[in-house]
């Protein structure tokens, strides 16, 4: 068909049958459109509707008695006052089991924890006393428990002990563990309270993926001290450096009773652990395994005298109530600026797991997940937090499965989790003398399986590429680097990523699926069927701006002169793309620059004889020509 055919062809079908006018409307309002709202509109919109929502809450508060407006807001910022207003003796009772099961869990791991964060014992049981107190009257996750976590403890040591070395100096060290967690505590509520939690979404699923399984294996490789009995052994954090301390100390003497010991009670727990998978209704059986562990393990030192043979304990675990830690907050340290990107690190991973593992659960159980008021929660917790010896605490993945699988009905259960480690301070810390720091050792050994997901991490090779090198890089970063270069190699990807995405925003030729009224992918599906002389292209990107729009253009200029080479070549009938209609339902934004390459585009098309037109008239082009 000629080009003059083409367009008589065209012009005699425009005239349409009465049952086609709302689609020759629907035409003109997409290629005739009234301008978009201006900036400044979209702004002032916005102010109004602040102001209208403020003046209603007003009117609302001012018709009201003052004793239930103040009521309305202490609920707000205390969702206690809400469930627990149906609180009943049967939920009490679940609440009880499940907070005493996991507080026989939370014991033994927080001792663990705060070793690993180069602290005494005993503030690892103060973090599990005070933040789940905070969190229970702030949060809104019902199956969420709060304390100490692997992660968090290997990134303060980490990262702080580059500062101050907490063997030379561990007052100092200390000081700046609550520092820390101030600044995280900050961060952490100014980021639910300023709406700002998109920016933990930068820290990827597949970044933190490979983040966690790095750090696993790094905490793993650090409680080989404790499991061998290793008296000199590397501060740093990296593979290399650990193997290479552990392979030094063969040449030196160590007491092979304290691998025994350890290995034994890991065999103990992994034992327990299978059992409660196979009986459901053993679930309580591997959570208080690690503390069954460490009393037999106390016992059997105090009874042979295993640590007069060189059997490592614990020795002095310091019990009472939460000593205040205001006087140690140090805002004049000349440590201060880095500190506070310690603090934003951490925080970010801390609301990353805590909020992730809320929300699992919060689906499972079928109510919705507030991310704002749960970070506001985490941050408050944590800054009252370091005013009484805590470090920082969020939501434990291992116990918070404890907890739901014991049938936790609401946060009473951090409450009675909390009640209970408070009275193991002060009645059962001289008890823990003799616990060996080998059963330390195998209680965190044994919790860092579920930080290792090979099935997530191949999943996420199958799905996306690019995301699979963000988990990737955080692996190895953080196992031959350090917990926060892969942090930052796995950021860095993510934003390369988007760059990339952004950049190289591609393009598709669309065809009919035959029987359908579908257009898609004419290289995904072969047998979509193609208009002859017509070339329907989709701009598959949402943005079209400074960094792409020049390279859609030329690559719809480039495909149309191929296709029209090709064409000559098979039938030497000259050109054979007549009308162009560009697909651009995808499109959301568009810049001056976008703008112009559209402009430039047009030019070309038209010069060289061709019809541009958009995505309603394809439509209307097609029923036309096929019927």
């Amino acid at each position: 068909m000629q080009r003059t055919e083409f367009s008589q062809t065209l012009q005699s079908n425009m005239a349409l049958p009465a049952n086609e006018t709302s689609m020759a409307e629907r035409s003109q309002w997409v290629l005739n459109a009234p301008a978009p709202p201006s900036t400044w509109h979209n702004l002032m919109a916005s102010v109004r509707n602040t102001i209208s929502s403020y003046q209603k809450m007003c009117s609302y508060i001012r018709g009201q008695p003052g004793p239930k407006v103040v009521l309305s807001f202490l609920r707000s910022i205390f969702p206690i006052l809400h469930w627990g207003r149906n609180y009943s003796p049967t939920k009490f009772r679940n609440d009880l089991l499940a907070g005493l099961t996991i507080a026989s869990l939370c014991i033994p791991q927080s001792i663990g924890y705060a070793t690993l964060a180069k602290l005494d014992p005993e503030y690892g049981l103060y973090t599990s006393v005070v933040p789940p107190l905070i969190y229970a009257l702030m949060g809104t996750s019902r199956e969420i428990a709060i304390g100490p976590v692997a992660v968090v403890s290997l990134l303060l040591s980490s990262m702080i002990q580059k500062l101050i070395d907490p063997a030379i100096d561990p007052n100092g060290y200390r000081k700046l563990v609550f520092t820390t967690t101030f600044f995280a505590g900050i961060f952490q509520a100014a980021f639910g309270l300023f709406r700002l939690g998109f920016l933990v979404d930068f820290l990827s699923h597949a970044a933190i993926v490979g983040f966690m399984g790095g750090a696993a294996i790094i905490i793993g490789l650090q409680q080989l001290k404790g499991l061998f009995g290793i008296n000199h052994f590397t501060n740093k954090t990296d593979i290399i450096s650990v193997m290479k301390s552990v392979w030094e100390s063969v040449d030196h003497p160590w007491n092979p009773r304290n691998f025994v010991l350890g290995c034994s009670f890991f065999i103990f727990i992994l034992f327990t652990r299978f059992l409660g998978k196979r009986n459901k209704k053993l679930f309580w059986l591997p959570a208080i395994s690690p503390l069954v562990s460490v009393m037999l393990s106390t016992l059997i030192v105090f009874l042979t005298r295993a640590d007069k043979s060189g059997v490592n304990i614990v020795r002095h675990i310091k019990g009472g109530l939460n000593p205040s830690s205001i006087n140690q907050i140090d805002l004049n340290s000349p440590h201060i600026g880095a500190l506070a990107k310690i603090g934003l690190v951490v925080a970010a991973v801390a609301l990353t797991e805590s909020v992730a593992v809320g929300r699992s659960f919060a689906s499972m159980k079928g109510y919705h997940l507030d991310g704002n008021k749960e970070m506001v929660s985490l941050g408050f917790m944590n800054i009252i937090g370091c005013f009484t010896s805590c470090y920082v605490a969020t939501g434990s993945f291992s116990r918070t499965v404890v907890n739901f699988t014991a049938g936790c009905e609401t946060l009473a259960s951090n409450i009675v989790m909390a009640i209970v480690v408070l009275i193991s301070l002060q009645c059962l810390t001289k008890l823990l003398y003799f616990t060996p720091t080998a059963i330390l050792a195998s209680i965190i050994l044994s919790a860092l399986p579920g930080l290792i997901d090979i099935n997530e991490a191949y999943k996420i090779w199958k799905v996306d590429k690019l995301d699979f090198l963000a988990c990737v890089g955080a692996f190895f970063g953080v196992l031959f680097a350090s917990v926060e270069l892969g942090l930052l190699v796995a950021v860095g990807i993510s934003f390369t990523k988007i760059i990339w995405i952004s950049i190289g925003a591609g393009t598709e030729t669309l065809g009919r699926l035959p029987g359908t009224d579908v257009f898609c992918d004419a290289q995904q599906y072969p047998m979509a069927v193609k208009i002859p002389g017509v070339a329907i292209i989709r701009v598959k990107s949402s943005l079209l701006c400074f960094s792409n729009a020049n390279s859609v253009r030329e690559r719809i200029l480039k495909w149309i002169s191929r296709e029209e080479a090709k064409g000559n070549i098979e039938d030497n009938t000259g050109s054979i793309i007549q009308l162009v209609i560009l697909d651009t339902s995808n499109l959301v934004s568009i810049d001056t620059s976008g703008i112009a390459s559209l402009e430039e585009l047009h030019k070309s098309l038209v010069s060289s004889g061709k019809h541009v037109r958009g995505t309603e008239l394809a439509l209307r082009f097609y029923t036309i020509i096929c019927g």
